[in-house]
């Protein structure tokens, strides 16, 4: 009898653990749409050409999947237009004509579940009357249940499942013996799983697994500071110049074409304005920790740094430099020239920066690894066609005119090369 009850469980053991793949497998592949890593994505490749509410270089964005018949040409046309315009797609075609006939970018690099995130952040912003916040709604229910992360629940699940499946073993191991002993077949004791050399060699292999994988993670971000937002001696918000009153970044940081540094601007270029704004007027203004700046106090604090008189209009005491604190660094290694990127590159001050329109306090958007830069330039066209520079590529002239190819990204032309950013 014991040893049918035993047999028995070890079927009933193995169809529990097929039902656990079968249950635990489909959870982890399916994955819901991430609008915040669709936004950081979005502003990463497609910020530069395309708003979601106004046109830009490119159309807007809101609706955008109702205007293509299917997500997969959609996917198709964000990796590569040229082929969904080959093959005659009346709105593919028609959106080129409107545009003059300027083929968007190519973004191989994207998986279509990069994609999905972007079509994500899309939809919350279509819910966001322009300038303001969300309408409450159906739309922004749907979109904050999609952007849910499931990963947690997942892993309780695994959890729990890992935990049934010790403790069928143990109940089979139990049994396994009580059949032997009935039969005259004497087992030895069952080995506690915390005694098992098994067990704890497959713990200590787990732990080294992730120990190992934080490690390298560590090791790669050594020197990294993404997301470092620090405290500045004047609280200066881009959200309210640059975005707001549309102060074109290049006033500023007049560099940013003309040299290697994009140039900190001196307390000239802000006293050219605040010699006549001596109050703010704007939004209520908080720092990240949402502590409530007084904007006028902080006006107050440039008139010192310069040494301004406001009620008397002029200069009455020796100025002395603001201590600004650096943000972005790169290692003494790495080559970057902002004209290069800016003018010949055509690249808009977003795609490395961020949002930064919509940022009251900087922060670093992007890690600005080398793999970050790498992509990039795998991605990003050059203006090769009536370029006698580029004449010298006699081969991919030939190769556009051949339509084997349909534009020339920086890496084809030696931008991944290690001498193009290492001395």
């Amino acid at each position: 009898m014991y040893r049918r009850v035993s047999i028995l469980l070890r079927k009933h053991f193995v169809s529990v653990l097929i039902l656990c793949a079968s249950i635990v497998i489909p959870f982890s592949a399916v994955k819901a749409a991430d609008p915040a890593k669709g936004k950081q994505i979005f502003q990463q490749n497609c910020a530069s050409c395309h708003n979601v509410h106004k046109k830009l270089t490119g159309p807007a964005l809101a609706g955008v999947e109702g205007r293509w018949a299917d997500k997969k040409l959609l996917h198709q046309w964000i990796h590569n237009s040229a082929s969904v315009l080959a093959s005659g797609d009346k709105y593919a075609n028609d959106l080129f004509n409107e545009y003059n006939k300027t083929a968007m970018t190519a973004f191989p690099s994207l998986t279509n579940e990069d994609i999905d995130d972007i079509l994500a952040f899309i939809k919350v912003e279509e819910a966001k009357p322009v300038g303001g916040t969300p309408k409450e709604g159906p739309a922004t229910a749907g979109a904050k249940e999609q952007g849910s992360d499931n990963s947690l629940l997942f892993g309780i699940i695994t959890l729990i499942l890992a935990v049934v499946a010790l403790i069928l073993m143990q109940i089979n191991s139990n049994l396994n013996k009580l059949a032997g002993d009935k039969e005259g077949h004497p087992t030895p004791e069952p080995i506690p799983f915390y005694k098992n050399k098994a067990y704890i060699a497959l713990g200590i292999l787990v732990l080294f697994m992730v120990g190992g994988y934080f490690t390298i993670q560590g090791a790669i971000g050594l020197g990294r500071q993404k997301d470092y937002m620090p405290e500045q001696p004047i609280f200066y918000s881009h959200k309210v110049h640059a975005g707001i009153n549309q102060i074109n970044c290049l006033y500023c940081h007049a560099g940013a074409e003309k040299s290697k540094h994009a140039m900190i601007p001196s307390e000239n270029i802000c006293m050219n304005c605040h010699k006549a704004i001596k109050e703010y007027s704007g939004p209520e203004l908080f720092t990240a920790e949402g502590k409530k700046v007084d904007g006028t106090a902080e006006i107050a604090k440039l008139y010192d740094y310069v040494g301004w008189d406001a009620e008397k209009g002029k200069y009455t005491k020796p100025g002395r430099p603001i201590e600004w604190t650096k943000i972005h660094n790169l290692p003494d290694h790495v080559y970057f020239n902002h004209s290069q990127h800016v003018v010949a590159g055509k690249q808009q001050c977003q795609t490395c920066h961020g949002a930064i329109t919509e940022m009251d306090e900087v922060h670093q958007f992007a890690d600005l690894s080398m793999g970050w830069c790498i992509n990039c330039h795998r991605t990003t066209k050059v203006q090769f066609a009536d370029n006698n520079y580029y004449s010298i590529f006699e081969k991919l002239h030939q190769d556009i005119k051949d339509k084997k190819i349909d534009s020339v990204t920086v890496e084809m032309v030696g931008g991944t090369e290690c001498q193009k950013c290492h001395y």
